[in-house]
């Protein structure tokens, strides 16, 4: 299989992109990162093994800082040495399931009760 050389952003480009679309990201020394804030050491695993399991279905995986209360997550695309698509790609789902919250939907699904520190795992933005 071929490859194709994928499209690097400049600084610039990235810094707009972080803005609209992810706007708890900032670049860093070559990185896009987002740090997660967790009420403990059970929430940063649940943090770590979801990323875990998104890099590894993308294929795309990120570096980890992992501590008791927050988990920072860092996205480059090694092989074309910079911010691809497949940075930002990554970091929306990231984004996506480690936010979500169902008590917000209205669905059939109550959430995690944030109220009682024995099941409060996450500091939702």
């Amino acid at each position: 299989m071929e490859k194709t050389a994928e499209r690097v952003y400049s600084e610039e480009e990235i810094q707009q992109k972080l803005a609209s679309e992810l706007p708890h990201w900032y670049f860093e020394n070559g990185w896009i990162r987002r740090k997660f804030k967790t009420s403990g050491w059970k929430g940063t695993l649940m943090v770590v093994n979801t990323v875990g399991h998104l890099a590894e279905a993308a294929w795309h995986h990120p570096d980890l800082t992992v501590s008791y209360a927050f988990v920072i997550v860092k996205l480059s695309t090694h092989t074309a040495k910079g911010i691809t698509d497949k940075d930002f790609t990554l970091a929306r789902k990231i984004e996506e399931v480690i936010q979500w919250q169902p008590s917000q939907e209205g669905g059939a699904l109550e959430g995690t009760p944030n109220d009682d520190p024995r099941f409060k795992y996450l500091k939702y933005d």
